[in-house]
Protein backbone atom coordinates (compact mmCIF):
# COMPACT_ATOMS: atom_id res chain seq x y z
CA UNK A 1 0.00 0.00 0.00
CA UNK A 2 1.33 3.44 -0.96
CA UNK A 3 0.98 5.86 1.91
CA UNK A 4 1.21 9.64 1.55
CA UNK A 5 4.79 9.46 2.83
CA UNK A 6 5.98 6.75 0.41
CA UNK A 7 3.98 8.23 -2.47
CA UNK A 8 6.10 11.38 -2.27
CA UNK A 9 9.19 9.30 -3.10
CA UNK A 10 7.88 6.54 -5.36
CA UNK A 11 5.07 8.01 -7.47
CA UNK A 12 7.33 10.33 -9.53
CA UNK A 13 9.25 7.23 -10.67
CA UNK A 14 6.13 5.17 -11.40
CA UNK A 15 4.92 6.62 -14.69
CA UNK A 16 7.11 4.49 -16.96
CA UNK A 17 6.27 5.38 -20.53
CA UNK A 18 3.61 8.12 -20.40
CA UNK A 19 1.42 7.26 -23.40
CA UNK A 20 -0.11 10.24 -25.18
CA UNK A 21 -3.41 9.95 -27.02
CA UNK A 22 -5.57 12.73 -28.49
CA UNK A 23 -8.58 13.48 -26.29
CA UNK A 24 -10.64 12.90 -29.47
CA UNK A 25 -9.87 9.17 -29.19
CA UNK A 26 -13.36 7.88 -28.40
CA UNK A 27 -12.24 4.25 -28.08
CA UNK A 28 -9.54 4.70 -25.46
CA UNK A 29 -11.74 3.98 -22.42
CA UNK A 30 -12.62 0.49 -23.65
CA UNK A 31 -8.98 -0.24 -24.45
CA UNK A 32 -7.88 0.88 -20.99
CA UNK A 33 -10.56 -1.13 -19.22
CA UNK A 34 -9.76 -4.26 -21.26
CA UNK A 35 -6.05 -3.74 -20.58
CA UNK A 36 -5.25 -3.82 -24.26
CA UNK A 37 -1.80 -2.27 -23.87
CA UNK A 38 1.01 -4.13 -22.06
CA UNK A 39 3.08 -2.02 -19.66
CA UNK A 40 0.62 0.89 -19.66
CA UNK A 41 1.35 2.65 -16.38
CA UNK A 42 0.26 6.20 -17.25
CA UNK A 43 -1.86 7.86 -19.93
CA UNK A 44 -2.18 11.47 -21.10
CA UNK A 45 -5.39 12.61 -22.77
CA UNK A 46 -4.13 15.50 -24.87
CA UNK A 47 -6.12 18.65 -25.60
CA UNK A 48 -3.14 20.65 -26.83
CA UNK A 49 -0.83 19.94 -29.79
CA UNK A 50 -2.64 16.72 -30.70
CA UNK A 51 -5.87 18.69 -31.30
CA UNK A 52 -6.43 21.38 -33.94
CA UNK A 53 -7.80 24.65 -32.59
CA UNK A 54 -11.08 24.13 -34.41
CA UNK A 55 -11.63 20.72 -32.76
CA UNK A 56 -11.03 21.64 -29.12
CA UNK A 57 -14.72 21.79 -28.20
CA UNK A 58 -15.36 18.36 -29.70
CA UNK A 59 -12.27 16.96 -28.00
CA UNK A 60 -13.49 18.25 -24.63
CA UNK A 61 -16.85 16.50 -25.13
CA UNK A 62 -15.06 13.25 -26.00
CA UNK A 63 -12.79 13.69 -22.98
CA UNK A 64 -15.79 13.97 -20.65
CA UNK A 65 -17.36 10.87 -22.22
CA UNK A 66 -14.10 8.92 -21.78
CA UNK A 67 -13.78 9.93 -18.14
CA UNK A 68 -17.43 9.06 -17.45
CA UNK A 69 -16.83 5.53 -18.75
CA UNK A 70 -13.70 5.14 -16.66
CA UNK A 71 -15.37 6.69 -13.60
CA UNK A 72 -18.24 4.18 -13.83
CA UNK A 73 -15.81 1.27 -14.17
CA UNK A 74 -13.68 2.42 -11.25
CA UNK A 75 -16.73 3.04 -9.06
CA UNK A 76 -17.93 -0.52 -9.68
CA UNK A 77 -14.72 -2.54 -9.88
CA UNK A 78 -11.91 -0.35 -8.54
CA UNK A 79 -8.90 0.95 -10.42
CA UNK A 80 -6.51 -1.98 -10.02
CA UNK A 81 -4.61 -2.53 -13.26
CA UNK A 82 -5.59 0.85 -14.71
CA UNK A 83 -3.01 3.53 -15.56
CA UNK A 84 -2.49 6.85 -13.86
CA UNK A 85 -4.57 9.38 -15.81
CA UNK A 86 -3.53 12.88 -16.84
CA UNK A 87 -4.98 15.63 -19.01
CA UNK A 88 -2.76 17.89 -21.06
CA UNK A 89 -4.38 21.31 -21.19
CA UNK A 90 -3.58 24.27 -23.41
CA UNK A 91 -3.06 27.20 -21.01
CA UNK A 92 -3.61 28.27 -17.38
CA UNK A 93 -7.09 29.51 -18.30
CA UNK A 94 -7.90 26.26 -20.05
CA UNK A 95 -6.75 24.34 -16.98
CA UNK A 96 -9.42 26.02 -14.84
CA UNK A 97 -12.05 25.59 -17.54
CA UNK A 98 -11.41 21.84 -17.61
CA UNK A 99 -11.31 21.65 -13.81
CA UNK A 100 -14.72 23.34 -13.60
CA UNK A 101 -16.09 21.21 -16.42
CA UNK A 102 -15.12 17.86 -14.90
CA UNK A 103 -16.56 18.12 -11.41
CA UNK A 104 -16.42 14.72 -9.67
CA UNK A 105 -14.81 13.14 -12.74
CA UNK A 106 -11.59 14.86 -11.66
CA UNK A 107 -11.44 12.36 -8.78
CA UNK A 108 -10.02 9.67 -11.06
CA UNK A 109 -7.24 11.91 -12.40
CA UNK A 110 -3.69 11.84 -11.12
CA UNK A 111 -3.08 15.32 -12.48
CA UNK A 112 -2.67 17.82 -15.28
CA UNK A 113 0.14 18.31 -17.78
CA UNK A 114 1.09 21.96 -18.22
CA UNK A 115 2.60 22.70 -21.67
CA UNK A 116 5.13 25.38 -22.52
CA UNK A 117 5.65 26.17 -18.85
CA UNK A 118 7.97 29.16 -18.49
CA UNK A 119 8.25 32.58 -16.88
CA UNK A 120 5.37 33.95 -18.95
CA UNK A 121 2.71 31.58 -17.63
CA UNK A 122 4.25 29.54 -14.81
CA UNK A 123 2.91 31.67 -11.97
CA UNK A 124 -0.63 31.48 -13.35
CA UNK A 125 -0.33 27.72 -13.73
CA UNK A 126 0.98 27.46 -10.15
CA UNK A 127 -1.81 29.57 -8.68
CA UNK A 128 -4.43 27.51 -10.50
CA UNK A 129 -2.94 24.22 -9.30
CA UNK A 130 -3.03 25.54 -5.72
CA UNK A 131 -6.65 26.68 -6.18
CA UNK A 132 -7.64 23.25 -7.52
CA UNK A 133 -6.05 21.47 -4.58
CA UNK A 134 -7.44 23.89 -2.02
CA UNK A 135 -10.94 23.11 -3.29
CA UNK A 136 -10.56 19.36 -2.75
CA UNK A 137 -12.59 17.75 -0.02
CA UNK A 138 -10.86 16.82 3.24
CA UNK A 139 -8.74 13.65 2.96
CA UNK A 140 -9.15 13.59 -0.82
CA UNK A 141 -6.02 12.84 -2.84
CA UNK A 142 -4.10 15.72 -4.35
CA UNK A 143 -4.14 16.69 -8.01
CA UNK A 144 -0.59 16.77 -9.36
CA UNK A 145 1.02 18.96 -12.00
CA UNK A 146 3.64 18.03 -14.58
CA UNK A 147 5.13 21.15 -16.21
CA UNK A 148 6.65 20.71 -19.66
CA UNK A 149 9.70 22.76 -20.61
CA UNK A 150 9.57 23.29 -24.37
CA UNK A 151 9.29 26.99 -25.19
CA UNK A 152 11.75 29.50 -26.59
CA UNK A 153 11.93 31.13 -23.16
CA UNK A 154 13.54 27.94 -21.89
CA UNK A 155 15.67 27.31 -24.97
CA UNK A 156 17.27 30.73 -25.56
CA UNK A 157 20.93 30.40 -24.59
CA UNK A 158 21.32 34.09 -23.73
CA UNK A 159 19.20 33.82 -20.60
CA UNK A 160 18.51 30.13 -20.17
CA UNK A 161 20.07 29.53 -16.76
CA UNK A 162 18.46 32.66 -15.35
CA UNK A 163 15.09 31.65 -16.82
CA UNK A 164 15.36 28.10 -15.49
CA UNK A 165 16.18 29.36 -12.02
CA UNK A 166 13.21 31.72 -12.15
CA UNK A 167 10.98 28.85 -13.27
CA UNK A 168 12.32 26.71 -10.44
CA UNK A 169 11.22 29.31 -7.92
CA UNK A 170 7.72 28.89 -9.32
CA UNK A 171 7.78 25.08 -9.21
CA UNK A 172 9.25 25.20 -5.71
CA UNK A 173 6.21 27.21 -4.57
CA UNK A 174 4.02 24.20 -5.46
CA UNK A 175 6.62 21.47 -4.96
CA UNK A 176 4.21 19.18 -3.10
CA UNK A 177 2.04 19.10 -6.23
CA UNK A 178 4.78 18.75 -8.88
CA UNK A 179 4.99 15.07 -9.78
CA UNK A 180 7.49 15.26 -12.65
CA UNK A 181 9.33 17.79 -14.72
CA UNK A 182 8.93 16.90 -18.38
CA UNK A 183 10.79 18.11 -21.47
CA UNK A 184 9.27 18.70 -24.90
CA UNK A 185 11.91 17.21 -27.16
CA UNK A 186 10.02 17.70 -30.42
CA UNK A 187 9.02 21.27 -29.56
CA UNK A 188 12.61 22.14 -28.69
CA UNK A 189 13.81 20.59 -31.96
CA UNK A 190 11.15 22.48 -33.90
CA UNK A 191 12.50 25.81 -32.67
CA UNK A 192 15.61 25.12 -34.77
CA UNK A 193 13.95 23.21 -37.63
CA UNK A 194 15.58 19.94 -36.54
CA UNK A 195 14.42 16.32 -36.30
CA UNK A 196 16.28 13.15 -35.33
CA UNK A 197 16.00 9.95 -37.36
CA UNK A 198 15.24 6.51 -35.93
CA UNK A 199 18.95 5.68 -35.64
CA UNK A 200 19.84 8.96 -33.91
CA UNK A 201 19.11 10.20 -30.38
CA UNK A 202 18.10 13.54 -28.94
CA UNK A 203 21.65 13.78 -27.57
CA UNK A 204 23.06 13.84 -31.13
CA UNK A 205 21.37 17.23 -31.64
CA UNK A 206 23.88 19.44 -29.89
CA UNK A 207 21.75 22.54 -29.35
CA UNK A 208 18.92 20.50 -27.81
CA UNK A 209 21.33 18.37 -25.78
CA UNK A 210 22.68 21.55 -24.19
CA UNK A 211 19.16 22.64 -23.19
CA UNK A 212 18.45 19.24 -21.64
CA UNK A 213 21.74 19.32 -19.73
CA UNK A 214 20.86 22.70 -18.25
CA UNK A 215 17.38 21.49 -17.23
CA UNK A 216 18.93 18.51 -15.46
CA UNK A 217 21.52 20.75 -13.83
CA UNK A 218 18.89 23.07 -12.34
CA UNK A 219 16.08 20.64 -11.51
CA UNK A 220 17.33 17.10 -10.90
CA UNK A 221 18.62 17.85 -7.39
CA UNK A 222 15.00 18.06 -6.21
CA UNK A 223 12.74 16.73 -8.99
CA UNK A 224 12.40 13.66 -11.18
CA UNK A 225 12.90 14.79 -14.79
CA UNK A 226 11.45 12.62 -17.56
CA UNK A 227 13.07 11.98 -20.93
CA UNK A 228 12.00 13.47 -24.26
CA UNK A 229 9.35 11.86 -26.46
CA UNK A 230 10.39 9.18 -28.97
CA UNK A 231 8.38 9.54 -32.18
CA UNK A 232 9.17 6.26 -33.99
CA UNK A 233 7.23 3.04 -33.46
CA UNK A 234 6.19 -0.27 -34.99
CA UNK A 235 4.13 -3.32 -34.14
CA UNK A 236 4.19 -4.40 -30.51
CA UNK A 237 6.62 -7.27 -30.05
CA UNK A 238 8.33 -6.71 -33.39
CA UNK A 239 11.66 -4.93 -32.85
CA UNK A 240 13.20 -2.92 -35.62
CA UNK A 241 15.29 0.15 -36.23
CA UNK A 242 12.76 2.21 -34.26
CA UNK A 243 13.13 0.07 -31.13
CA UNK A 244 16.93 -0.12 -31.35
CA UNK A 245 17.04 3.67 -31.57
CA UNK A 246 14.67 3.97 -28.62
CA UNK A 247 16.80 1.55 -26.57
CA UNK A 248 19.90 3.59 -27.32
CA UNK A 249 18.22 6.85 -26.33
CA UNK A 250 16.86 5.28 -23.13
CA UNK A 251 20.38 4.24 -22.12
CA UNK A 252 21.52 7.83 -22.62
CA UNK A 253 18.46 9.15 -20.77
CA UNK A 254 19.32 7.13 -17.68
CA UNK A 255 23.01 7.96 -17.93
CA UNK A 256 22.22 11.68 -18.08
CA UNK A 257 19.71 11.71 -15.23
CA UNK A 258 16.32 11.36 -16.96
CA UNK A 259 13.84 8.79 -15.64
CA UNK A 260 10.84 7.71 -17.72
CA UNK A 261 9.79 8.66 -21.24
CA UNK A 262 6.92 10.13 -23.19
CA UNK A 263 5.46 7.60 -25.64
CA UNK A 264 3.28 8.11 -28.71
CA UNK A 265 2.42 4.46 -29.44
CA UNK A 266 1.70 1.37 -27.30
CA UNK A 267 4.51 -0.58 -29.01
CA UNK A 268 7.01 1.69 -27.26
CA UNK A 269 5.80 0.88 -23.74
CA UNK A 270 7.43 -2.55 -23.21
CA UNK A 271 10.76 -1.16 -24.47
CA UNK A 272 10.58 1.72 -22.01
CA UNK A 273 9.47 -0.51 -19.15
CA UNK A 274 12.34 -2.92 -19.77
CA UNK A 275 14.86 -0.06 -19.77
CA UNK A 276 13.66 1.05 -16.33
CA UNK A 277 14.41 -2.31 -14.76
CA UNK A 278 17.63 -2.55 -12.78
CA UNK A 279 20.33 -5.20 -12.79
CA UNK A 280 20.77 -7.58 -9.87
CA UNK A 281 24.25 -6.11 -9.31
CA UNK A 282 22.91 -2.56 -9.10
CA UNK A 283 20.05 -3.54 -6.80
CA UNK A 284 22.28 -5.51 -4.43
CA UNK A 285 24.75 -2.64 -4.30
CA UNK A 286 21.97 -0.11 -3.75
CA UNK A 287 20.52 -2.04 -0.82
CA UNK A 288 24.00 -2.49 0.67
CA UNK A 289 24.73 1.25 0.41
CA UNK A 290 21.37 2.27 1.91
CA UNK A 291 21.83 -0.18 4.79
CA UNK A 292 25.53 0.63 5.32
CA UNK A 293 26.60 -0.78 8.68
CA UNK A 294 30.30 -0.06 8.99
CA UNK A 295 31.29 2.69 11.45
CA UNK A 296 34.81 2.82 10.05
CA UNK A 297 34.94 2.09 6.33
CA UNK A 298 33.12 4.19 3.74
CA UNK A 299 34.06 1.98 0.78
CA UNK A 300 33.44 -1.65 -0.08
CA UNK A 301 33.58 -4.02 -3.05
CA UNK A 302 30.38 -4.32 -5.02
CA UNK A 303 28.16 -7.37 -5.34
CA UNK A 304 30.24 -9.62 -7.60
CA UNK A 305 33.41 -7.69 -6.80
CA UNK A 306 33.73 -5.76 -10.05
CA UNK A 307 33.61 -2.16 -8.78
CA UNK A 308 33.90 -0.06 -5.66
CA UNK A 309 30.93 1.31 -3.70
CA UNK A 310 31.39 4.55 -1.78
CA UNK A 311 28.60 5.21 0.68
CA UNK A 312 28.84 9.01 0.51
CA UNK A 313 29.19 9.25 -3.26
CA UNK A 314 26.62 6.65 -4.24
CA UNK A 315 23.78 7.10 -1.74
CA UNK A 316 21.50 9.17 -4.00
CA UNK A 317 22.12 6.74 -6.86
CA UNK A 318 21.30 3.85 -4.53
CA UNK A 319 18.02 5.38 -3.43
CA UNK A 320 16.91 5.81 -7.04
CA UNK A 321 17.97 2.28 -8.02
CA UNK A 322 16.10 0.77 -5.08
CA UNK A 323 12.88 2.58 -6.02
CA UNK A 324 13.18 1.56 -9.69
CA UNK A 325 13.85 -2.03 -8.69
CA UNK A 326 10.75 -2.11 -6.50
CA UNK A 327 8.58 -0.70 -9.29
CA UNK A 328 9.96 -2.30 -12.46
CA UNK A 329 11.89 -5.33 -11.26
CA UNK A 330 15.20 -6.85 -12.32
CA UNK A 331 16.63 -7.29 -15.81
CA UNK A 332 19.44 -9.41 -17.21
CA UNK A 333 22.91 -7.93 -16.86
CA UNK A 334 23.27 -7.81 -20.67
CA UNK A 335 19.97 -6.04 -21.32
CA UNK A 336 19.73 -2.28 -21.82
Amino acid sequence: MITEKTEHYTLPYSLGGLLYTPALNDGIAEKIISRRFPCLRSLALCLEDAICDSAVSEAEKTLVSTLKSLYAHISEKGREGLPLLFIRVRSPEHLMNIHNMLGELEDILCGYILPKFDCSNGQSYAENIMDINSSLRENEKRIYAMPIFESRGVADSTGRISALNSIKKITDSIKEYVLNIRVGGNDLCSLYGLRRSADQTIYDIGVVRDILNDIINVFSFEYVVSGAVWEYFGKTGEPGQWSHGLERELRLDMLNGFVGKTAVHPSQLPVIDKALRVTRTDLEDAVKIINWSSDELGVEKSFGGSRMNEVKCHRRWAQKIKILGEIYGIKNENDI
